[in-house]
């Protein structure tokens, strides 16, 4: 079966520019995110601070923009001192949060100059649960101060005699969640933040701070926790975060999970109205923008065994499926149809745990997860300016939802090409797509359609088959005269580039 739908996308019509920081993604002390993911000495293309090349190869290939570090949960009981200096005299240190053993072999030196290496912006978080202002200063401290203080001569002893210069810090993780270390109320959350924020600012004017936001939409504190806290921190931080997780157990079907996009629209829509109300309850002038920096499909509700403090556990290293790549899809979408407001996102979380790539230790290869493909493409293409789009297609009912567009649609436009993306959540009608664009000057001429697509939703890539689930590229359709057809499959994601 085959309905039948139609896009218009005007260049008149913008959302705004498009900050690159949305393409972010996210690496924590969890699991084996760092260790046997990143970094893993023994690996044949391990370079000289252990990390492997062949990772940041398909890193780099990924695209993310910026890197939140190191955490997360981890964060809130994280010692910033115990993962710099000689290694051989790092301690160890039991992890509370994910109940592992931490050898501290990576820390912030080594991090910070991985980024260098694949050209990604850091993003740092300090700790705001078992520690607070002091530490927090001093690791801004040591990341970017010129010396002639105890932190910044530190880090010239430990070999970096030039700043980092890492622009943009999260005060802390989560800080409404009971299963964070140190969590707190609203309203001690909101002065701690305003407090840290002004020490930080003073020791270094030039940095961005974010925030802590409700962690997740089922919170009892969801909406009334944004308006107490920023009460206090409004005018001395320049982002909130949030963060939200799919879990695909959680719906009864998988027609339910591919219309997981409404909600994830729902829930931006709702903090950016309840950080508005802060705004206007404090009578403040600048609008304040959304970090979305924890996001992903997550199979959270399932088992899982944390062990006996054993050493980077293989924890929560989720296999994706086809069906999980289009949800990922309308996560990309909704965020690039909110980019006024969302200017910054990171995808959780970049390497094995609930991770677009997967690697095995020792010399193990390295492989793409069907997720990786909806990220890579969308983030290098999906830039310039966001446009809103037209859409007309049919309604779609299931068991979860009712009257969900049968396709999630986003639009974008650079100096050399307009960009449009395409979930079609119906597992059974492809879609005869009429697009209809709209251009000054000169017109684009023919359509390059690449799709991610199968007869099985719940295919998956592996290191045995590490290809199953890829895009493709389709022929061209020509694009005249500023109209074209385009079949889009059913349980599809696609992306049409309009191009001379």
């Amino acid at each position: 079966m085959t309905s039948t739908a139609r896009v218009v996308v005007d260049e008149e019509y913008s959302i705004a520019e498009i900050d690159p920081r949305i393409y972010g993604s996210f690496v924590e002390h969890m699991g084996r995110c760092v260790y046997d993911g990143l970094y893993s000495p023994d690996h044949p293309t391990a370079d000289a601070d252990g990390f492997r090349g062949d990772v940041a190869d398909v890193v780099r290939e990924l695209g993310p923009t910026i890197l939140r570090y190191p955490g997360g949960n981890f964060v809130s009981g994280y010692d910033w001192e115990d993962g710099v200096g000689p290694r051989e005299d790092r301690p160890e240190r039991l992890d509370l949060a994910w109940r592992s053993f931490e050898s501290n072999q990576v820390g912030t030196d080594e991090f910070l100059r991985w980024c260098g290496r694949v050209g990604i912006e850091p993003m740092m978080a300090v700790n705001l649960g078992s520690r607070g202002i002091r530490e927090a200063v001093d690791l801004l401290e040591y990341c970017n101060g010129r010396g002639g203080t105890p932190a910044s001569d530190l880090r010239r002893r430990n070999g970096q005699a030039d700043p980092y210069g890492v622009r943009t810090w999260c005060l802390g993780n989560e800080m409404d969640g009971p299963w964070q270390i140190g969590h707190k109320s609203a309203e001690d959350y909101g002065k701690l933040a305003a407090q840290t924020a002004v020490a930080m600012k003073r020791a270094d004017p030039g940095i961005e701070l974010v925030a802590c936001g409700t962690s997740k939409p089922v919170m009892p504190t969801f909406a009334t926790w944004e308006a107490q806290m920023l009460e206090h921190c409004y005018r001395h931080v320049d982002y909130v975060s949030m963060h939200m997780y799919v879990d695909p157990d959680l719906y009864p079907d998988t027609a339910s999970l591919l219309a997981a996009g409404v909600e994830i629209d729902d829930y931006i829509a709702a903090v950016t109205a309840s950080v508005d109300y802060a705004r206007a309850a404090g009578r403040h002038s600048k609008p304040m923008p959304l970090s979305f920096d924890e996001w992903n499909v997550w199979y959270n509700s399932r088992p899982r065994d944390l062990g006996d403090w054993p050493h980077a556990p293989r924890l929560i290293e989720d296999t994706y499926t086809l069906a999980d790549a289009l949800v990922l899809g309308s996560f990309l979408t909704s965020i690039l149809r909110a980019s006024d407001r969302v200017r910054m996102a990171c995808l959780a979380q970049l390497v094995n745990v609930i991770a677009p790539i997967r690697t095995e230790p020792g010399g193990g290869q390295v492989w793409r997860q069907p997720t990786f493909y909806p990220f890579a493409l969308t983030a290098r293409y999906g830039r310039g300016t966001a446009l809103r789009p037209a859409v007309t297609c049919p309604r779609l009912s299931t068991a979860a939802h009712d009257d969900v567009p049968q396709l999630d649609v986003a639009a974008t436009r650079s100096e050399d090409e307009m960009v449009v993306f395409v979930v079609n959540r119906s597992l059974a009608e492809a879609a005869s797509l009429e697009l209809d664009v709209r251009v000054r000057g000169h017109r684009p001429g023919r359509v390059e359609h690449t799709v991610l697509a199968g007869p099985d939703p719940a295919a998956v890539n592996g290191p045995d088959a590490p290809d199953a689930v890829v895009p493709v590229v389709r022929d061209a359709v020509a694009l005249r005269p500023g109209e074209a057809s385009v079949e889009l499959p059913p349980a599809s994601w696609s992306m049409l580039r309009l191009l001379p």
